[in-house]
């Protein structure tokens, strides 16, 4: 999951706390300039210290939610993709891609102390498992899992994952589940022995990338590329609904407080879907974002989500020295946005 260029970050705010979180309270209501031109990819949030991590080619920018200030940057990622907290141990690990190892840094200074290395090639998403204070980095080029421990930060075990390995999210009864994007289907990992238990075919579902976790009911959201959301459950893999979404998406983000989904889409809406139950969903709402804001967070203190974007101009003719250009971002497009209700 790659784009090039600066981005264009969406805050989208809902209603004062005591104002009851529906899908009608996500307005988008301000914007924020951020500096740099290099491109992004996932975007977390450390709802404890209001600060929001934006991966940025090779390295990460770290914005305040209040304000939409940069207030550091975490330096020498090479290839980053995302960001992981570690909130018992206050710590945060990246993803580097390109250098094929974890940054470990931590939360209270945002100082790097540490480099995990010989993580895997490529790696891209990555979650922390609180039970067991383990790190698990999903690496897009040798398709593997890589297990860390948080504490001693050493690799403790890697394992096929057998296909392109996307988001992943953990449970409250000893799993990790994955989206494995060129198979369509989740695979389901033990996460005390480190194997791979289960794999659960979706058949409907093409290119499977966000994915997110109603915990208390055992539903799984995954993310298709052919604008559908695969309502999974978590302990037989059946899929028990399909939910219709908008063009081009990409995350998918689940809040237990209002049962809303978040879909963030490329072509430019986030689909906002209602759990009637845990079987029946109903798509409450289709805000427009902007087009290319595909990745996306949501802070579950705040209920606001952030999602990233941008603006390009043309693209470069191809040359010896640069045989696949990017389009370059236009000056003054990287920006937050803050929505809240009328």
């Amino acid at each position: 999951m790659t784009a090039a260029g600066a981005a264009l970050l969406l805050q989208i705010a809902l209603a004062p706390a005591a104002q009851a979180v529906t899908p009608e309270n996500y307005k988008i209501v301000a914007r924020y300039p951020v500096t740099g031109v290099e491109g992004w990819d996932y975007i977390a949030v450390d709802s404890q210290r209001s600060h929001l991590f934006v991966s940025r080619s090779d390295h990460v920018q770290v914005i305040d939610t209040r304000s939409g200030e940069l207030v550091a940057n975490i330096a020498d990622t090479a290839g980053v993709h995302g960001v992981a907290f570690a909130q018992d141990l206050k710590l945060g690990f990246t993803s580097n891609g390109r250098a094929g190892t974890i940054t470990v840094f931590e939360l209270d200074s945002l100082k790097t102390i540490d480099t995990i290395k010989d993580v895997g090639a490529g790696p891209d998403s990555i979650m922390y498992y609180p039970p067991l204070q383990r790190i698990y980095s999903f690496n897009g080029k040798d398709q593997s899992v890589t297990v860390v421990d948080a504490v001693t930060r050493k690799v403790i075990a890697k394992l096929p994952a057998s296909g392109q390995p996307e988001f992943a999210v953990g449970d409250s009864l000893g799993h990790v589940f994955f989206n494995v994007e060129d198979k369509n289907e989740i695979a389901v990992l033990d996460a005390q022995s480190s194997k791979i238990v289960q794999r659960w075919p979706m058949a409907a579902c093409d290119g499977p990338s966000g994915l997110a976790i109603d915990d208390a009911h055992h539903r799984l959201f995954s993310v298709c590329g052919n604008r559908k959301m695969m309502v999974v459950d978590a302990v037989s893999g059946k899929t028990v609904a399909t939910v219709a979404i908008g063009d081009r998406p990409d995350a998918a983000a689940f809040d237990p407080a209002s049962g809303l989904v978040f879909v963030s889409n490329g072509g430019g809406t986030l689909t906002v879907v209602h759990e009637d139950t845990a079987d029946k969903y109903t798509v409450t709402a289709n805000l427009a974002t902007q087009k290319g804001a595909r990745t996306m967070v949501l802070d579950p203190a705040t209920h606001r989500v952030y999602l990233v974007s941008g603006t390009f101009g043309a693209t470069p003719a191809p040359t010896a020295a640069n045989p696949r250009p990017r389009a370059p971002l236009l000056p003054d497009t990287f920006n937050v946005l803050v929505a809240a209700p009328n």
